[in-house]
């Protein structure tokens, strides 16, 4: 997605609250099923929004089979929700969340950049460290930086939905290479119902950059379908990092 990182920092500064440290054990990164539905923004997140798209995804608190989630429409458009946070990806390395598509994206593609949608994605986003980059890219952090009031996150992954690769597939984003794009899910098997998914976060940074992960920074969920002109419908519930199984 254009601007990915920026916008991420953008919209996670946005909060406007000393960012979270999950304690031993769990923590909650959205815990859609304990608000009422009714909502646009659960509480702790913030809308994620990209410079040069005006049409943007619709969000809002649902109730489905008596469980409140969080529903996603994007219509030719592009925009996400975040949440900030600041966990160590040691300490709780399982993302685990559960998810459901209408329909999928049917020009999705993971190699192109107009085809940069997906029915469904969570970006995890990892704290800005300068002894990790070059001089060049502390300079060009230290210009975002001057721009948003904070340096924008170093790296991150996305989980996504998608449409004909297989599961288990990686790839660069087609806009950076500073996002691992890992397919979760794949293709219309399991459309309409709900599915629980859980990743390990620490091994999956490992594996992408070669590196030991700083602090995770931010969490993100998005339904887009800018680049492909198409409309697509996703559910989200819960979210969780939790520590590794015993």
């Amino acid at each position: 997605m254009r601007g990915v990182m920026a916008a991420l920092l953008a919209a996670t500064a946005a909060v406007g609250a000393t960012p979270l440290q999950g304690a031993s054990g769990a923590f909650d990164v959205g815990a859609f099923s304990a608000a009422r539905p009714g909502a646009r923004v659960p509480d702790g997140w913030a809308p994620l929004r990209f410079a040069r798209i005006d049409r943007e995804t619709g969000y809002s608190l649902v109730a489905d089979d008596g469980v409140t989630v969080v529903r996603a429409e994007a219509d030719a458009s592009a925009s996400g929700l975040t949440r900030r946070v600041e966990i160590d990806p040691r300490a709780q390395p399982i993302l685990a969340w559960r998810w459901k598509v209408a329909n999928l994206v049917e020009k999705s593609d993971l190699a192109t950049r107009q085809g940069d949608d997906y029915a469904a994605r969570i970006y995890v986003a990892f704290k800005y460290d300068p002894a990790r980059v070059s001089v060049w890219n502390r300079v060009k952090y230290g210009v975002i930086k001057a721009l948003y009031g904070e340096y924008p996150p170093h790296a991150g992954i996305s989980y996504v939905w998608a449409t004909r690769e297989p599961a288990g597939t990686t790839a660069w984003n087609a806009y950076t290479d500073r996002v691992r794009m890992i397919v979760v899910r794949s293709g219309a098997a399991d459309l309409g119902r709900w599915v629980s998914e859980s990743r390990n976060v620490l091994d999956d940074y490992r594996a992408a950059f070669d590196e030991e992960p700083p602090p995770i920074s931010g969490v993100a969920i998005m339904t887009d379908a800018d680049g492909t002109g198409e409309r697509v419908v996703a559910f989200y519930g819960d979210i969780r990092l939790v520590g590794p199984a015993r």
